[in-house]
């Protein structure tokens, strides 16, 4: 019986990620235990706002649950966070992370990064992993470009869509590299794993690379693809005021001339998050084959995931 349950949950995983719609009989096939415990409302429109967590030293941390699925699940809330680097918390800051009952903090920043910008602060007793995911070397190139003072280099590096273009390159790597990959993919397993705790997620701005980390979850737990794009973009309302500080900042030190040329690199654009999923439509065929081929999942994972995410 457990091993016919595990079959047809499986199959009901592949069937949501292959055509983008879980039959109501076929979910239930998926997660028998929970459908027996608490009968599912059907799904509403309501709107999913935002989950922010606010913070004096970090801007975009957010629980990534509270969106519906396909199927009229909810994703569930206070599992999953996703923010921006933790390293310049208050006090009164790591007091609230300690209340989210972390068992788990993933860096996705790399040394430099956190040679400039220092470890995270977190609670007693939580040490942050550290899976760094390649920027390209997008840091080193807008560390080179400020300290440099130069307008005409700065131009030259970042003027005329150089950066636009930078950025739609870094997001084809998060698809292309097997590093990144696999860095990513130990990440959805390990918020699989049923005996792992809370867990959050970062990189420096918490918008590009833990922006794909989450658009990929949320697709993974069947939320439609135009609500995880939403979960993406959101990354420019919270970063806008404190971007907009870095600029002016910038500008009033006499470092930049011209500190707009920063915006497409502190912005996420849709165009971005597309050069990624055309990426990856060109490399495994469906978002399905992205999972099980390029990040290597198999469907008793992506089963975990459900059941543990959805409800």
């Amino acid at each position: 019986m457990r091993r016919a349950r595990i079959r047809l949950a499986t199959a009901a995983v592949a069937a949501v990620l292959a055509a983008g719609t879980l039959p109501a009989a076929a979910h239930a096939a998926a997660a028998p235990a929970a459908a027996a415990r608490t009968p599912r409302p059907p799904l509403q429109s309501p709107s999913p706002a935002i989950r922010q967590i606010p913070l004096q030293g970090a801007v975009n941390v957010r629980d990534i649950g509270g969106y519906p699925t396909y199927s009229g699940g909810l994703v569930r809330q206070g599992l999953v966070y996703r923010s921006d680097a933790l390293s310049k918390l208050t006090a009164a800051d790591i007091t609230a992370v300690a209340g989210l009952g972390l068992t788990k903090a993933v860096d996705f920043r790399i040394p430099m990064e956190l040679q400039y910008d220092g470890a995270d602060k977190l609670p007693p007793g939580l040490s942050p992993t550290s899976r760094p995911v390649s920027d390209l070397g997008l840091y080193a190139t807008l560390v080179g470009a400020i300290s440099s003072g130069d307008p005409v280099k700065q131009e030259q590096m970042l003027g005329g869509g150089r950066a636009e273009a930078y950025m739609r390159d870094i997001y084809r790597t998060f698809v292309t590299s097997p590093e990144n990959r696999a860095q990513f993919a130990t990440t959805l397993r390990e918020i699989a794993d049923g005996s792992q705790g809370p867990l959050l997620y970062h990189c420096t701005s918490g918008k590009d690379r833990t922006g794909w980390m989450s658009y990929v979850l949320l697709r993974a737990l069947a939320v439609p693809k135009e609500t995880a794009a939403s979960d993406y973009l959101a990354s420019n309302t919270f970063r806008a005021a404190y971007d907009a500080q870095v600029r002016a900042g910038l500008k009033q030190s006499g470092r930049m001339q011209n500190p707009d040329l920063l915006i497409p690199l502190q912005e996420v654009r849709q165009d971005y998050l597309d050069a990624a999923t055309a990426r990856m439509e060109a490399d495994y065929g469906t978002f399905y084959g992205y999972l099980t081929d390029g990040l290597g999942l198999d469907l008793r994972t992506l089963t975990k995931l459900q059941n543990k995410l959805v409800r």
